[in-house]
């Protein structure tokens, strides 16, 4: 049964939950919730291995309430036996919500430093799958034996998966309504004529007399043309970037499916990697990227330069949080070159829901000078942004309309 949070029993229960053991409250536990708050204790408190491992006494001091290291006498109690691990990760699926769960492992792999662990099948076959996680294997592909791999890429696939679920559907329906609408014309030839469009525009012209409707309106479909605008994703892969590269990978998939646009999609660390023939495969495409290392975005804009053909119908994504390694002015002349030739161009901070991103306040500036609005997005709001820019609407007034600090020129 579900326990009411308001009686004072239960009020002591979370106490002594939060709080560990010896806590003040001489609450007694039920088996359950033994389990669950060895459980807790394995991660937020307790002794370490070599003093009972997992589930022994020794207060929390908070731990649990903050997710922080406390004072001094907490140590992590995991242990280093690859099997326990697992037994752990097992469960806290069976006794936290998935919500939770990606939170105490999250906590788990920055604080007891089990990244080596998961380089073990048993280990990713206990785990929840999430965007973190992902970010983390891909972080370890290059050090991944070989039996680990397999394992891996089954688990960034569910990601993935789960991921195109959410998102595909309504990117699609925002690029191809502004798709459309950009391509429309009001002085169609016959055979370009929109007819269900045109007839439900005129109704209010309809002539009972004559049953026929006269349409003083007429709209049509634009000229077909093999793209009607070209997208290039610019992608920083450096580490702290992994959540925008694996949405940054799960949108440029279903863009690059979108007939009326050619899309690109590069990553860059101090090298450029052109990832366009992986765009099929989102997964095939996570495996080609190489998080961590430095950033060279005077580079990579170089090469996306390189690929822009028709400016005026180009949109030129940044995805960064604009923290130059390389040469810093030639970059931002790189920035307004491309700006000033016509491209559409655009820098995220983020592309994530981790919140507000760091970034360099004084590169997002001088972007902003250039015409280039720099603002963190959310996988929720990108499809709508995208469309806001297919139809070369003002994406700082796109930003504040949707509650989003964008940095902008000053004049």
């Amino acid at each position: 049964m579900p326990h009411n949070p308001s009686t004072p029993d239960e009020r002591l229960r979370r106490w002594r939950l939060i709080l560990g053991e010896p806590d003040g409250t001489a609450f007694q536990l039920s088996l359950a919730d033994i389990n669950l708050d060895r459980a807790l204790d394995a991660l937020y408190g307790g002794p370490g291995p070599d003093q009972g491992g997992p589930g022994g006494s020794g207060g929390r001091g908070g731990g649990r309430m903050t997710g922080q290291p406390g004072g001094a006498s907490r140590q992590g109690g995991l242990g280093k036996s690859a099997p326990d691990v697992a037994r752990w990760l097992g469960d806290i699926r069976k006794y936290f919500p998935s919500s939770v769960v990606r939170v105490m492992q999250k906590d788990a792999l920055e604080r007891l430093n089990l990244k080596q662990m998961l380089l073990q099948p048993e280990m990713l076959e206990a785990v929840e799958p999430d965007v973190h996680l992902v970010g983390t294997l891909l972080s370890l592909n290059k050090v991944m034996p070989d039996e680990t791999r397999d394992t891996a890429r089954q688990v960034v696939r569910r990601v993935v998966e789960d991921l195109m679920r959410r998102l595909e559907n309504p990117t699609r329906q925002a690029v191809k309504g502004s798709l459309n609408r950009a391509a429309r014309t009001y002085r169609p030839r016959l055979a370009d004529m929109d007819w269900n469009r045109t007839i439900r525009v005129n109704l209010k012209h309809y002539q009972p007399e004559y049953k026929t409707i006269i349409p003083e309106r007429r709209i049509g479909f634009g000229r077909k043309q093999n793209a009607l605008r070209e997208v290039i994703l610019c992608v920083d892969q450096s580490g702290s970037m992994a959540a925008s590269v694996v949405y940054s990978s799960i949108f440029g998939a279903v863009l690059a499916s979108i007939p009326a646009l050619q899309t690109r999609m590069v990553v860059f660390d101090t090298a450029v990697v052109d990832l366009t023939e992986d765009l099929q495969d989102p997964v095939d495409l996570l495996f080609g990227t190489q998080l961590g290392g430095g950033t060279d975005i005077n580079r990579a804009l170089t090469y996306c330069q390189s690929l822009i053909r028709r400016p005026s119908e180009t949109i030129l994504v940044l995805i960064s949080d604009l923290y130059e390694g390389g040469d810093q002015a030639e970059m931002l002349k790189r920035a307004a070159s491309i700006a000033l030739s016509g491209v559409q161009m655009i820098a995220l901070l983020a592309l994530s829901d981790d919140g507000a991103p760091g970034y360099s306040h004084y590169n997002a500036a001088a972007l902003a000078s250039f015409g280039v609005p720099s603002f963190a997005c959310t996988p929720d709001l990108f499809p709508d942004m995208m469309a806001a820019a297919i139809n070369r609407r003002d994406l700082s007034r796109w930003a504040s309309e949707n509650d989003i600090a964008a940095t902008q020129d000053r004049g």
